[in-house]
């Protein structure tokens, strides 16, 4: 019974010491340092994804509304910027034609994102 013990305890320490990378490539060398996960996305770019994603829907469909951002998964903060970009399209909508509107909505959802998001986003909490 003994060395069942200390055989399940040598193979979970070597499961938990491969899984942390922490046991080395054999070479006496350590492992380098995982690099970040090539699908992270930046803050910006989430940002502006999600407003130009809501901000479509809403403009396709003609709605006057906006909805409640917080069941759009947007902060109040995103919530206003879709809000200005979904007021834009629709003058540019009448002034030009639909299609320009939706061009100004990816446009300017990007900028606006890229601006809210230049100095690492808002600091005063997560729904600002």
């Amino acid at each position: 019974m003994r060395h069942r013990i200390s055989l399940c305890a040598l193979a979970l320490t070597t499961v938990a010491v491969t899984a942390t990378g922490c046991g080395g490539s054999g070479s006496g060398a350590p492992d380098a340092s995982p690099s970040p996960s090539p699908g992270t996305t930046s803050p910006e770019d989430l940002c502006a994804t999600i407003i130009t994603r809501w901000a479509g829907r809403i403009y396709d469909t003609g709605d006057s509304t906006y909805g409640d951002y917080q069941s759009m998964g947007l902060s109040n903060g995103q919530y206003l910027i879709l809000r200005e970009v979904l007021d834009a399209a629709r003058v540019e909508r009448r002034r030009e034609s639909v299609g320009a509107g939706r061009k100004l909505i990816t446009r300017q959802a990007r900028e606006r994102c890229a601006e809210r998001y230049r100095d690492g986003g808002p600091s005063t909490g997560p729904w600002t």
